[in-house]
């Protein structure tokens, strides 16, 4: 007959110690793999971007060598009209974020402080519009903004179509629903004796929104901005289909004003993507640590 024999202790948490230690490296390995893999056609972006034409022509564009200067970076400033894109944008983007953000939380507060009849059928129907996609409504949507009367002070021709007041609003539209979905889901976590002490005060329904709930989200608000301001900017599907003015479109549209006729100069692309997209870097650096607890914040609450 034989006897087992049972491991010692410490060997058997030494063993767990190892596996731990063997799933971290791996772990570590595939989280260092990825991020190798997602920063690389960045990097190579920029490199390209300090690389005359002539040269990566001469040499190929997976080279390293020869002549770097910050000749593109001029030439796409200049010849995009970089300044003037970016004030198009910021007409829209501005309005746009405060809207959709104000909105959506006073929507949130209604249906995620209150109980009434359509709370919940209404909060469906916000985040239900998210699941549409915008290519299926832009023939009718299309029409509507070609019919859709606009007064004079926002507006040159009398309608929607080709106005940034337009754009902005289809923005809100469909980034409402989104915004909606996360405050509602952030304010439930908020106490309801909240309310009651506000109400107890003498705080009406707007003052106990504004004074007491609102301050409450600033970090769930900081991250919603974070990514409406990263969406919004780098929208280009809105601009070509409602606008024809081509001095009105947002930022994209420089990067597409960059490509020549019968020749594309990628290296001019290149520095061009990478100054349209300096801004959004500094939004998501200013806001990162509102925005890591804003995603975060409430995880751990019933």
């Amino acid at each position: 007959m034989t006897v087992g024999v049972r491991p010692h202790p410490g060997q058997a948490a030494s063993g767990a110690a190892r596996r731990r230690k063997l799933r971290r490296a791996g772990l570590h390995a595939f989280l260092i793999a990825m991020s190798v893999l997602w920063v690389l056609p960045l990097a190579w972006a920029v490199y390209t971007s300090f690389r005359p034409y002539e040269e990566t022509n001469r040499l190929g564009y997976v080279s390293i060598g020869g002549i770097y200067n910050l000749d593109n970076y001029i030439e796409s400033w200049t010849r995009g009209e970089i300044v003037k894109y970016f004030i198009n944008t910021a007409i829209i983007l501005v309005p746009a974020v405060i809207l959709v953000l104000f909105l959506a939380s006073v929507m949130a507060f209604a249906v995620s402080r209150y109980s009434w009849r359509f709370n919940l059928g209404l909060l469906m129907m916000f985040t239900a519009a998210n699941l549409l996609p915008p290519q299926v409504i832009i023939t009718p949507l299309f029409r509507m903004f070609l019919r859709l009367p606009l007064p004079a002070p926002l507006s040159d021709n009398g309608v929607f179509y080709d106005q940034y007041v337009g754009i902005m609003t289809i923005h809100v539209a469909f980034q409402l629903g989104f915004c909606t979905f996360v405050l509602s889901n952030y304010m439930k976590t908020l106490p309801r004796e909240l309310n009651e002490a506000a109400v107890v005060d003498g705080a009406g329904v707007w003052r106990t929104f504004w004074s007491v709930i609102l301050p409450l989200t600033r970090p769930a608000l900081a991250a919603l901005a974070t990514l409406q301001v990263t969406w919004i900017y780098n929208d280009f599907f809105w601009a070509l289909i409602l606008m024809k003015t081509g001095s009105k479109m947002p930022i994209t549209s420089a990067l597409n004003n960059l490509k020549g006729q019968f020749f594309t100069d990628n290296n001019l692309i290149a520095a061009g993507s990478i100054i349209v997209a300096i801004p959004t870097l500094i939004v998501f650096f200013a806001l990162q640590k509102q925005f890591v607890s804003g995603l975060t914040l409430g995880s751990t609450k019933g």
